[in-house]
């Protein structure tokens, strides 16, 4: 396995064997195991150890590999399952793939295919992790004029089969879009499933979109069907479609005009009924001009075109953003109401939120559960604002000033440090801070810093933290 894919995968099996020889093979592809029995026990490892997949199988006593499934989604929605199936629970498989699993691989498994399952989740992992998704919390929350503009634009594309382009920058809420257009369209009762293009390499996205036959290449010991397939009766929302190349824009721009599609290395044409969503933060028009994509396509993706705006362009909407998050994290951390101050409220307004609705969000998760009283005022959130890098808070009026705040004080450096050295500290000072605030849960303090656990862990061996 490539270099970069290093990685550990939690096995979930009540046959040791199983596990025993699935565990030998991930090891020797250079990859990190650890094994469970059941899922309560692969909870409490995810719990306490960095994973970065999990491959679990679907019949087992107690919690089954669904289960397992909807526990991980739930709190760690950053880590891919692949689920372990024999022959008679591959429609099971099928279904649990369009409720979220990453894959899956039949029994008696093919080393070459789960070998090359695992590295297609190791890269789609990666690429969630660096755009940090928020999970949608059920519905646009805002008062602007220009959502509520959105929203019309978005019920009305619902209504029709027309193919929607949701334009905006990065943690605007495009996905939440798209569910939107999806759950008030007629295919409302079909999948909807979704693929971030960005994630995977052009080899393997387009085994992810069209899907393969047995044989196509190696690891393909079954054939699988593609995101698209799955699609079929529902909506298909591809993110980052700006990202895709050239290669790969031909025959998606084949699987939209037509609605057919082959197979890789298959030769039968398969007809699919599937609603396509689109979603880039890229400048599509610049890319046509440069070469970069086809213009053909773009003009096949741009029917209905709806621009999300970014959060610094509708103030009015963070107020109820804010209440709704307060609400939904409270509840989720077992905390009490919270109340939002009139200069709670400024000071938040005043923030430009480059990360736009997904930032907020994350900020205010962390309020929650930092904070040591149920009220929260400015003093509150220009604190929370100074502990995080990256973040500056923004003065608003009548409300002290950043220098009279308790932030975290950065030792003294002799002027002959290095920026380097100095960087080094404040990061180490940052984790050791965010283990102490998370009463030592490294799960709660790798989402304190806005990081993955993967990293967490990587960063607290490097400065001596385990």
């Amino acid at each position: 396995m490539n270099e970069s894919l290093r990685g550990t995968v939690l096995l979930v099996d009540d046959d040791p064997a199983v596990a025993k020889v699935l565990g030998a093979l991930l090891t020797q592809a250079g990859l990190t195991t650890h094994a469970a029995r059941d899922g309560q026990e692969a909870l409490a490892l995810l719990a306490s150890k960095p994973v970065d997949v999990v491959v679990s199988d679907v019949r087992m006593p107690g919690m089954d590999g669904l289960q397992v499934l909807a526990e991980v989604a739930r709190g760690w929605p950053d880590v891919p399952v692949i689920l372990l199936t024999a022959h008679g629970t591959v429609p099971l498989a099928v279904e649990a793939m369009k409720a979220g699993a990453a894959d899956f691989v039949l029994k008696p498994f093919d080393r070459e295919e789960i070998l090359f399952t695992v590295r297609k989740a190791l890269l789609r992992a990666q690429g969630e992790e660096a755009r940090q998704q928020v999970r949608p919390t059920g519905g646009f929350i805002g008062r602007s004029r220009a959502m509520a503009d959105v929203q019309a634009v978005l019920a009305k594309a619902a209504a029709g089969t027309a193919t929607v382009l949701l334009r905006g920058e990065s943690g605007t809420g495009k996905e939440l879009a798209a569910k939107a257009v999806h759950d008030a369209s007629p295919r409302r009762d079909g999948p909807f499933v979704k693929l971030h293009c960005a994630a995977l390499p052009d080899t393997l996205l387009e085994s992810e979109l069209f899907g393969y036959e047995k044989g196509a290449f190696t690891g393909a010991a079954t054939r699988k069907p593609g995101r698209v397939e799955l699609a079929h009766g529902g909506t298909l929302f591809l993110d980052e479609v700006g990202d895709i190349s050239p290669a790969v824009q031909v025959k998606l721009l084949r699987v939209i005009q037509e609605r057919e599609l082959e197979r890789l290395g298959g030769t039968q044409t398969v007809k699919v009924d599937v609603r396509f969503v689109a979603a880039t933060h890229q400048p599509l028009e610049e890319r046509v001009k440069e070469g970069r994509f086809r213009e053909d396509l773009f003009y096949r993706l741009n029917v209905v075109p709806v621009w999300i705006p970014a959060l610094r362009e509708r103030p009015d909407d963070i107020e109820p953003l804010a209440l709704h998050f307060l609400e939904v994290h409270a509840k989720t951390n077992g905390r009490l109401p919270f109340t939002l101050m009139p200069d709670g409220l400024a000071a938040l307004r005043a923030q430009p939120w480059p990360g736009n609705v997904r930032q907020l969000q994350n900020f205010l998760e962390r309020l929650v559960v930092l904070s040591d009283t149920q009220v929260i005022g400015g003093r509150e959130v220009l604190q929370e604002l100074a502990r995080q890098p990256g973040l500056a808070p923004a003065p608003f009026a009548a409300t002290p000033s950043v220098s009279a705040l308790e932030a975290p004080m950065v030792p003294a450096t002799d002027s002959a440090r290095t920026l380097e050295s100095q960087r080094k500290e404040m990061e180490r000072q940052a984790m050791a801070d965010a283990l102490k605030r998370a009463g030592d849960n490294r799960t709660l303090a790798a989402r304190l810093l806005g990081i993955s656990r993967r990293t967490l862990y990587n960063k607290l061996e490097e400065y001596g933290l385990l």
